[in-house]
């Protein structure tokens, strides 16, 4: 009789909830998915944590839910919540923030007054 071998999963139990990681680049190290602690991980507090400038030079944001089998890169999502919150606030994002934003949601465009 062959026996299975049960491994361990690395996925944190979390119950049914959104789980929100960052791809995070730093210059001589390379990109690595930032540690957080479980109840760290949800939209508002990752979207408040890289407003704050807590990530070096953010590159993605992965969404996942293993309750529901899925995952998503909601990157561009982020990025346009990003843009307009800091819109409302009248602030100005860091450099890294900034091309996080670019490369995800593009450029602001500027809007133009048609002069008659």
């Amino acid at each position: 009789m062959r026996q299975s071998r049960w491994t361990p999963t690395i996925v944190p139990n979390v119950g049914d909830q959104n789980v929100y990681l960052v791809l995070d680049c730093f210059e001589r190290s390379g990109c690595a998915w930032r540690e957080a602690d479980a109840g760290d991980t949800d939209l508002e507090t990752v979207i408040r944590d890289l407003m704050a400038g807590q990530y070096n030079d953010p590159q993605r944001v992965i969404a996942f839910n293993t309750s529901e089998h899925w995952a998503d890169d909601v990157s561009e999502d982020v990025a346009r919540e990003i843009r307009r919150r800091a819109d409302l606030r009248h602030e100005d994002l860091s450099s890294s923030i900034e091309d996080f934003v670019i490369r995800h949601a593009g450029r602001q465009q500027q809007l133009t007054l048609r002069l008659a």
